[in-house]
């Protein structure tokens, strides 16, 4: 079991990990230390013991926090869900869309009216040529 060195709140501690988490514990003690340096630098020289404790409850509140967030995002997330398979579950009716036929009886009129007309016209032509 490899020993890895790391650095807290300017001490020095031997810790025993895992084969091959060697990478993950310099980043936990990573952001253990980053906690413990604003500790350091707003109260100042504190025991050990107490260092790590305030420090660790940082880590943790910052850690609910982002729990908190997550469980959000996934509540949302499963409303949208929810949501998109009501949309694709929903039968979708086709727009009905009536389209006005002409009868027959009024196209044959109309063709009759345009008839006289064009034979009006042409008389006219005539009459006047």
């Amino acid at each position: 079991m490899p020993e890895v060195q790391i650095n807290i709140g300017g001490r020095q501690f031997d810790v025993a990990c895992q084969e091959g988490e060697e990478v993950y514990l310099h980043t936990a003690a990573k952001m253990l230390d980053d906690e413990a340096q604003v500790l350091s630098d707003q109260v100042g020289r504190m025991p050990e013991s107490r260092m790590l404790l305030m420090a660790g409850l940082l880590l943790a509140d910052k850690t609910a926090s982002v729990e908190d967030k997550i469980s959000e995002v996934r509540a949302e997330l499963a409303e949208r869900e929810a949501e998109l398979a009501g949309l694709r579950n929903a039968a979708v009716e086709p727009e009905r869309i009536e389209v006005p036929v002409v009868p027959q009886s009024v196209t044959d009129t109309l063709a009759e009216v345009a008839a006289r007309a064009e034979a009006l016209a042409a008389e006219v032509e005539e009459k006047a040529g």
